[in-house]
């Protein structure tokens, strides 16, 4: 079974369309917590969208099952017929209709509402909203993808108060099908004696149902594999049968099933489903025979109802005999009734999953037991959770232990002391229940044993309670059995009124003074007998089932903070999101943004402030804004950040106070909730704030940057460097902050020519004149196509943050290389003169198109820095140029990663790395591989221009907000990444051209997966028409654009690929381009 549950619940999802889904109730106080939880599945994704959901409480008293499906069925047809605009319920409204009707049966005892809400230890691995797996969850996954797919128009009925196992491959067919069809699950003739069984011919035909029956009527059932039948409570009415059934609701006595009939003061009835409705279309059955049969205790043709219940029974027989009936059976299906055992109950939660912990927050976990389950409950302190023990719904405070094979459910944190006071011993069942008489809510408490039997009378040889004897109860505490039952009644645990409620003068009872006594604690008798006192059934009439699902969920979504909170600090990979979604759908959403703004502000454990963590949760807010705007809704989630309004909060966070900052953000978000678009306009600045954090965490890479002090050339001499371009061959993305610094990175790159020569380059010499002269070339160094940027103020610099500023670049390194202070009192010129006698002028080129691919920017920074450098008599290394290029793209707030300025710097293969840790170091680790290798690498590798550009920023922000959102899907990628670069490194050692071609294509499958939209039509029009050629093949850098390598299958095949993509409709403007390993790096 634990097999199925989990292959069943990996996704939520509709499935199968539904037109109508009705839950029924048997209490009309239910109907609102009920509903809730419909709607709440249909938002998560089990029911689809344009379903409607209606809950329907039974009309009058209990009308069993079979007139529960009559008045659920006459009040879905009586909204359809609304719907089509109809004046008087139609049975045309049924036309094309899939209707679903799931009764949620008898009251449950083992956790304070439904069978059909009664929680099991399991979590969907990849669920869009964080929910709790519930029997109806798995009952409708049943239904939607297995079930019920292909079925006509008609009537599906179910019970809830079982879990359904059914092989994943079973399928249903509905050839020539017509009638009603029931569903039956193997059991064994052993058990089947309190169930009901089919009795059906060769071809699946119903003779009879068998409702208790004996061994010999039992073993009459049994199919080839020895097995017999089972009634699992759920059936399908076809249009006609339905419309057939619907009509009765008019018919006396049947109108007493219905509200209708309630309202038109017809007396109530109760009716069976399966042994009254379809029990009347079984073949062997004599109207004489159904009508005066017996029937289970509902609906007895001896009770009070008798003459009413035949009358109802031949309007059944009158109005549905004669429609076929057949039985689908599947064999190795399982059906696993939930009983009134509470051992049974527990040992169902212990072999269900395999986790023990279920949707709980267990604060440092070291006392549960794995052999034990918490599912939906918050631990706090030292709370012992014994092997076999269930704690369930519970908010518990330590120091405590719950003893093994135990059960304990609805606890509250007021319960906590008391309960570490009881005598609570191995398999107690303690249980709180939330009850409401009149206008007092309370909670009453119960305590039990796992071993007894509820429904047993006290004088049976097994009767039980807190798993001893009655007599040695009734010995130990002196009650009377008459103080727990009234003449006449029925001498059951289930309705021995023994658990104090109220006292005449001291109110409500407590913990302490009612189930402590019981165990043998603090009380007396006097003060018991005093009591008002109740039993259990009387409990679960007056359980007031709202408010018991409304502390299920301020638990679930407590608890899910608290985990919120563990997994940000402890820097968790486990994707937050679906706890988001279910914080907003479950209106929580106010008390989510506070934690999240505690532990941005670095409140809490530890109390500091760690950039990291406080930026993934800048980002996490923007997530939670984005989930209340509604999917879809806003506008796009990329935009424009410096609103004046934030610019306060913003202008804190860059002068370094993280705390002031965050709290003056959340100052200003109250502003921006009540709408959509101001939704998505927050976020944006929100991941405006992260951005800052996110770039100061990665400017702690700058004490890595050694600058040592030297003689300057003299004045007006230049200072040239040239510098190749990058090729990444795996790897690449990992590089990323804050990827790089919270996973660790690894890119392989070389170092490459292109064409024969270096495309990069910079040069710098001092001038007389104290300003900066700054020229960009568009084309080689000597192009006449340049921009000029003449700085003579300081205030000419201050736009060096913004990356389209004219000159912004070359401004950012005059900046960040410490060549002139911002903050100084000084006027430029007077720093110029003062530091380095005289101005500057700083020139850079690229014969790289814009958006190339080949990381031209953060190479082109790290020419301008060495030349610079150079000019001004500092002294560098390369491992400090990385660095200082890593700083200055913080600076310049283009962001970005590590492996350009790596690739482009550094000659030869290589492979660069970072630890998961601040401050960011990248170390690079220079290959050799063989000397063939090199050779052959230089004949087989060629660029391809697309003609496609794209700016690496465009994908940036994308990639950084999934890693944020710890997207299942990247978080695997980004492991891949690494791994695939060291892979790279192995095959290049080995000298193997085909492993590293296999390590190019799975860098561009990774890519497409870190950047979905990355890769052009067109591109990929020309990657298809390349692959004949190609051992591997990627675009460079981030993708979208700009150029394309591959590596060839054969060597020189320069002329092949130009011609065959002259072949390739729809390829214009590309070019190709010969690829020479560069073995030095920046020179001179």
């Amino acid at each position: 079974m634990e097999k199925n549950l989990h292959h069943s619940t990996e996704s939520r999802r509709a499935g199968f369309t539904w037109t109508v889904v009705v839950l029924t109730c048997q209490h009309g106080a239910s109907e609102q917590g009920f509903q809730r939880e419909l709607d709440l599945r249909c938002q998560q994704g089990a029911l689809s969208p344009g379903t409607l959901l209606l809950t329907v409480a039974d009309p009058q008293g209990r009308v069993g099952s079979g007139g529960a499906t009559l008045n659920a069925l006459l009040v879905a047809a009586e909204h359809l017929s609304a719907r089509a605009g109809g004046t008087v319920v139609s049975a045309d409204a049924l036309d094309n209709a899939h209707v679903l009707i799931l009764h949620t049966g008898r009251d449950f005892p083992w956790g304070g509402s439904s069978r059909a809400f009664s929680w099991l230890p399991l979590e969907e691995t990849s669920q869009k909203v964080q929910a709790p797996v519930c029997c109806l969850d798995l009952l409708l996954d049943r239904l939607n993808t297995q079930i019920c797919p292909a079925s006509p128009p008609g009537i599906w009925v179910s019970s809830t108060d079982m879990i359904l196992n059914l092989p994943t491959d079973y399928v249903f067919h509905w050839d020539g099908f017509s009638g009603v069809r029931v569903l039956a699950l193997p059991g064994e003739v052993s058990t089947a004696a309190d169930h009901g069984v089919y009795l059906a011919d060769k071809q699946g035909n119903v003779k009879d149902i068998i409702y208790k029956g004996t061994v010999e009527q039992i073993q009459r059932a049994a199919m080839p594999d020895g097995k017999v039948p089972l009634v699992c409570g759920v059936v399908f009415f076809s249009r006609p049968v339905a419309e057939r059934l619907l009509q009765t609701h008019v018919s006396p006595p049947l109108d007493g099933c219905t509200y209708l009939g309630m309202d038109s003061g017809a007396p109530p009835l109760q009716i069976s489903l399966f042994l009254d409705v379809v029990k009347c279309l079984c073949s062997d059955l004599t109207l004489d025979q159904f009508v005066s049969g017996a029937s289970e205790r509902c609906s007895s043709t001896d009770g009070p109802q008798g003459a009413a219940l035949r009358r109802a029974r031949e309007e059944l027989w009158k109005a549905l005999r004669g429609a076929p009936l057949s039985m689908v059976y599947v064999p190795g299906g399982c059906y696993d009734y939930l009983t009134l055992s509470a051992k049974e109950h527990v040992m169902r939660l212990m072999k269900t999953g395999s986790d023990s912990n279920t949707l709980s927050h267990i604060q440092g976990g070291r006392c549960v037991s794995p052999e034990s389950r918490v599912i939906n409950s918050v631990l706090e302190g030292e709370v012992t959770v014994c092997p076999g023990a269930v704690v369930q719904h519970c908010h518990l405070q330590g120091p405590l232990t719950v003893p093994a094979g135990c059960l304990l459910s609805g606890l509250d944190p007021s319960s906590s002391p008391h309960v570490r006071k009881l005598l609570l011993v191995e398999g107690s069942v303690l249980l709180g229940h939330r009850v409401q008489l009149g206008d007092m809510k309370t909670v009453v408490y119960t305590v039990l044993g796992a071993e007894d039997d509820l429904e047993l009378g006290c004088d049976h040889p097994t009767a039980s309670f807190l798993n001893h004897t009655w007599r040695s109860f009734f010995s130990r505490t002196g009650i009377q059995p008459e103080e727990l039952w009234s003449a006449g009644r029925q001498r059951s645990l289930l309705e021995a009124r023994l658990f104090p409620l109220l006292q005449p003068r001291g109110g409500v009872v407590g913990l302490e003074g009612g189930v402590a006594w019981l165990l043998g604690g603090g009380g007396s008798l006097e003060q018991w007998r005093g009591a008002w006192r109740l039993s259990i059934k009387e409990l679960l009439s007056i359980t007031a089932q709202e408010a018991e699902l409304q502390w299920r969920e301020e638990l679930l979504h407590l608890a899910g903070r608290r985990r919120v909170t563990d997994m940000l600090r402890s820097k968790s990979d486990v994707s937050l999101l679906p706890c988001f979604r279910a914080a907003v759908l479950g209106d929580r959403h106010g008390a989510l943004l506070e934690t999240l703004d505690s532990i941005a502000a670095g409140g809490g454990a530890g109390s500091g402030v760690e950039l990291g963590v406080s930026a993934r949760c800048l980002s996490c807010i923007a997530d939670v804004l984005v989930c209340l705007a509604g999917e879809g809704r806003g506008g796009l989630r990329s935009g424009p950040a410096a609103n004046r309004a934030w610019s306060h909060a913003l202008s804190l966070l860059e002068a370094g106070d993280v705390r002031g900052g965050v709290y003056s953000l959340a100052e200003q978000r109250v502003h921006w909730l009540s709408r959509p678009d101001l939704l998505v306009r927050a976020a944006r600045h929100y991941e405006g704030a992260g951005q800052v954090l996110l770039r100061q965490a990665v400017m702690s890479s700058q004490c890595f940057v050694t600058i040592g002090r030297g003689e300057a050339p003299p004045m007006g001499a230049w200072q040239e460097v040239e510098c190749p371009a990058r090729l990444d061959l795996a790897g690449g993305w990992s590089d990323t902050p804050p990827i790089a610094f919270e996973q660790g990175g690894s890119v392989t790159n070389v170092a490459v020519r292109v064409d024969g020569r270096r495309p990069i380059g910079a040069r710098a010499r001092r001038t007389p004149e104290p300003r900066l002269l700054l020229v960009s070339h568009s084309g080689g160094r000597d192009s006449d196509v340049a921009t000029e940027t003449v700085c003579e103020r300081l205030e000419d610099l201050r736009d060096h943050r913004q990356p389209h500023a004219p000159g912004a670049l070359l401004k950012a390194v005059c900046v960040c290389s410490g060549l002139v202070s911002l903050t100084s009192h000084q006027p430029l010129g007077q720093q110029l003169l003062q530091l380095w006698g005289g101005g500057l002028e700083l020139h850079c080129w690229s014969l790289l198109p814009h958006g190339s691919g080949l990381g031209t920017s953060s190479i082109l920074a790290g020419a301008l820095l060495a030349s610079l450098y150079k000019c001004t008599g500092q002294s560098y290394d390369t491992d400090s140029l990385i660095h200082a290029v890593l700083h200055l793209e913080q600076i310049l707030t283009t962001g970005g990663g590590w492996q350009d300025q790596v690739g482009g710097l550094v000659g030869g293969v290589k492979v660069g790395r970072s630890k998961a840790s601040l401050p960011l170091r990248v170390e690079v680790e220079r290959l050799h591989p063989p000397p063939h290798f090199l050779l052959a690498l230089e004949q087989h590798l060629l660029l391809v221009y697309t003609g496609k550009t794209r700016l690496a920023r465009n994908l940036l922000q994308d990639v950084v907000r999934s890693w944020y959102a710890r997207l299942p899907s990247i978080v695997h990628n980004t492991q891949q990444l690494v791994q695939n670069s060291e892979e790279c490194v192995k095959a290049c050692l080995d000298g193997s051209l085909e492993a590293l071609g296999v390590c190019l294509d799975g860098s561009w499958r990774q890519k497409r997966l870190m950047a979905p939209g990355c890769e052009p039509g067109s591109v990929r029009r020309m990657m298809e028409a390349l692959r004949p050629l190609a051992l591997g093949q990627s675009l460079a850098g981030a993708g979208g654009g700009g150029f394309l390598y591959l590596l060839t299958r054969e060597p020189d095949q320069h002329e092949a690929v130009i011609q065959t993509l002259r072949r390739t409709p729809g390829l214009e403007d590309f070019s190709v381009h010969t690829v020479q390993l560069d073995m030095e790096g920046i020179t001179p």
